[in-house]
């Protein structure tokens, strides 16, 4: 039997969209129905990501219109958190009926690490859907690095009765920790279909023919002064051998002021805006190497065989270790070594060896 709707993804920032967009791109050519709730945790670059990977607009907002803000604060995440938890508990019965429209109990899909995965899950049991966990098993071993992305991984894992785990690693991790339900391996995370598109695209700012890619944005990272202040001087010793190119949304831009290292940047080593994922990945797949606090960057550059320094003390993320990803554990002394011979960790691409996104829409229509 064909259900017309038993298929929800949850989701509520960009990084989110961009990873379940494939996902859905897959469903659309299995003739396939879904729905697409937003939580709205990140209001600007939405709907210019949504049309650049060419996703309909959200078919639900689960914040009333009107009360929608960016998510960029921790003191703004407790009463966005409440709204959506009163708009569930008033319009249940709506909600259950869309779900269940098409006679299942319906399928509520959620990836990654964010509060919104957390409340898609929590949306989903309380709705009596199984839930559909994207990118599941990832796990740093410590709770509180990164805080609160590795709580909020343990916390769906127990929410969700479908793992897609990247790679064997996530499947021990989640068999270790005795999951509920079924635990599907996909090769590899759903952004690697995201990549394969990215490649053909084209780059909307002038870059260098060779430059370094440069991403620094995670809240613990530009907290600390010293630190970040310690990155950017050490990516400018190195700038002359290979120009650098760093993406800079309005947080990072105002600390490099308020830190007084604007001296710091100059041709060869530019600063350029923050743009939307669908337009910053045409510039990753050209990047000769990277350099990123982004653990989510780790994987992609794992995939496309660039040379990359994650400058962080830990990584949930194990591809690529030890081939061409390099984790400096905040060791500066690392990092200047890796700029000083990143050749020596350039991979072959495996971008053409995996399919993920088919291997869960695939699963997801044999489930209903």
């Amino acid at each position: 039997m064909r259900f017309e709707l038993s298929i929800v993804f949850v989701a509520g920032t960009t990084a989110e969209l961009i990873k379940l967009a494939p996902v859905m791109r897959e469903l659309q050519q299995l003739h396939e129905p879904f729905e697409l709730w937003s939580t709205a945790q990140h209001v600007t670059g939405v709907a210019e990501t949504l049309a650049d990977l060419a996703i309909p607009a959200a078919d639900l907002e689960l914040v009333r219109s009107g009360a929608t803000s960016h998510i960029t604060k921790s003191l703004q995440v407790p009463p966005w958190m409440l709204r959506i938890a009163a708009y569930a508990v008033r319009n249940r019965r709506e909600l259950r009926r869309r779900l269940r429209s098409g006679g299942s109990r319906g399928v509520v899909v959620v990836h990654g690490d964010t509060f919104s995965t957390v409340l898609g899950a929590l949306l989903g049991r309380f709705l009596g859907a199984r839930v559909a966990h994207v990118e599941a098993g990832l796990r740093t071993g410590s709770l509180r690095n990164p805080f609160p992305e590795e709580a909020n991984r343990r916390i769906v894992a127990k929410l969700a009765t479908i793992h897609f785990a990247p790679t064997e690693r996530e499947v021990r991790n989640l068999k270790a920790e005795r999951v509920r339900g079924e635990i599907i391996e996909t090769g590899a995370n759903t952004v690697v279909d995201a990549l394969r598109l990215a490649e053909h695209e084209d780059v909307d700012v002038e870059l260098p023919p060779v430059f370094g890619l440069v991403t620094l944005h995670r809240f613990e990272l530009l907290r600390q002064a010293g630190q970040f202040e310690a990155i950017l001087r050490t990516l400018a010793e190195h700038r002359h051998a290979v120009p650098l190119v760093m993406v800079a949304g309005k947080s990072e831009r105002d600390r490099i002021t308020e830190l007084g290292l604007d001296p710091l940047f100059d041709a060869d080593f530019r600063l350029i805006d923050k743009r939307p994922y669908a337009a910053f990945l045409p510039i990753l797949v050209r990047a000769h190497f990277v350099v990123t606090d982004s653990g989510g960057l780790q994987e992609e550059c794992a995939v496309l065989g660039i040379p990359c320094a994650v400058h962080r003390e830990r990584t949930e993320r194990y591809q690529g270790i030890g081939e061409n990803v390099l984790l400096t554990r905040m060791d500066t002394a690392v990092l200047s070594s890796f700029l000083g011979d990143t050749e020596a960790y350039r991979r072959p691409s495996t971008l053409d060896r995996y399919e993920p996104s088919r291997i869960i829409a695939s699963h997801l229509v044999g489930d209903l």
